[in-house]
């Protein structure tokens, strides 16, 4: 998804020539190139109420995922309510980026989880490895190590959604629902429902710039060099981990309405890029390491496949970065989508319109389980 195709930037549009990768020693690209913000109209956007952005007591935990010879620990919050009717979960997954976070999440489940119902809804926030509040160690993070962790944390023996069989609702914002797609495929997850918010597959880098030979190559320049002590960080913190690029990058694809970009916003995003490790799962995730496929028809046979066997619900959004909304746009009517909804919001509407989201996303599983009863 472009939801970074800003992220590497501290402004709407700005160039870097070859003398600036040199003086860094990183040459990787021969030509100097542009990022350039997709303008949108922010007209009559709806704007955060403070009731939104409230969510419901949950409880914080952690998990000890064992990847090849780490160990990680993965942050998770809980949300629900006591409640004699039958229970059915709900796993949320954040949206790839510099900034991903749980935090996203936090008020549509904390809205679904409160509604008085036939089911009691029980809702799990994860934060991805490398990402968010969970642990950030110098692996080589891919698409590969994160469809791992997925399987693992929802069905390994000593996991969190152990022994939800074929009872788990899956909701994931940016790349999580394709990634939940690919493990599906693969029959590594059977999830009841699927949610895709504002989805994608595309890094920010290959969105704009393609997959040739010659980009993949300067691809694995721009990774190594981000990942390098000293100078990686250097970079790091030039391009991303700055006040002046959080807030550029929510207040021009981010999210729909600049209004709502507020101090506290790019305050708690700034901490997350500061945390330790915080660099090298984004260099992956800038330069197409983390995209689940390389096309967009392998998009869409994604969701073909489970045409009549998994509901599944997108969400597009009305004032998303032109090429992400495409990607959007090309589910309306697709094979496999059982419901196709376009609501206000850009790369992140379960943050910026929860309430919004949240009714969309009950509705959904009203249809699919509650009134089913």
């Amino acid at each position: 998804m472009a939801m970074a195709s800003l992220f590497i930037s501290s402004s709407p549009s700005f160039t870097l020539p070859p003398k600036t990768y040199t003086k860094y020693q990183t040459a990787y690209f021969l030509k100097p190139f542009s990022l350039k913000a997709a303008s949108t109209s922010v007209d009559q956007q709806p704007t955060i109420s403070l009731a939104d952005k409230q969510p419901s007591p949950f409880k914080a935990k952690s998990w000890q995922w064992k990847f090849q010879d780490k160990v990680l620990t993965i942050y998770y919050e809980e949300h629900g309510k006591e409640s004699p009717e039958p229970t059915k979960n709900i796993l949320m997954l954040p949206s790839i980026s510099d900034v991903s976070t749980v935090e996203e999440w936090r008020s549509v489940a904390g809205n679904i989880v409160q509604r008085a119902s036939k089911i009691n809804w029980r809702a799990v926030i994860v934060d991805w490895p490398g990402l968010g509040y969970s642990d950030r160690p110098k692996l080589d993070y891919n698409v590969d190590v994160m469809e791992k962790f997925l399987t693992d944390f929802v069905s390994a023996p000593d996991g969190p959604m152990k022994h939800l069989g074929n009872d788990l609702v899956i909701f994931g914002g940016g790349h999580a629902p394709t990634i939940t797609l690919c493990a599906a495929k693969k029959g590594l997850v059977k999830p009841a429902a699927i949610a895709a918010v504002a989805p994608t597959w595309a890094g920010p880098l290959p969105i704009v710039f393609g997959r040739d030979s010659t980009m993949e190559m300067r691809y694995g320049l721009l990774r190594g060099t981000l990942r390098t002590p000293g100078v990686g960080w250097m970079m790091y913190n030039m391009l991303v981990s700055n006040e002046k690029a959080i807030a550029s990058q929510y207040k021009s694809h981010v999210y729909a309405n600049p209004d709502n970009v507020t101090p506290d916003v790019v305050d708690s995003r700034i901490a997350l890029t500061k945390r330790k490790g915080a660099r090298f799962a984004p260099a992956s995730f800038l330069t197409g390491l983390l995209d689940p496929v390389k096309s967009q028809e392998e998009f869409l046979e994604l969701f073909a496949d489970l045409d009549g066997k998994v509901p599944v619900l997108v969400v597009s959004t009305e004032s998303s970065p032109k090429r992400s909304k495409a990607v959007m746009q090309a589910l309306k009517g697709a094979k496999g989508v059982s419901r196709f909804v376009e609501v206000p919001g850009a790369l992140l509407p379960q943050e910026e319109y929860p309430t919004m989201i949240a009714e969309e996303l009950y509705r959904f599983l009203q249809e699919n389980f509650e009134f089913n009863i």
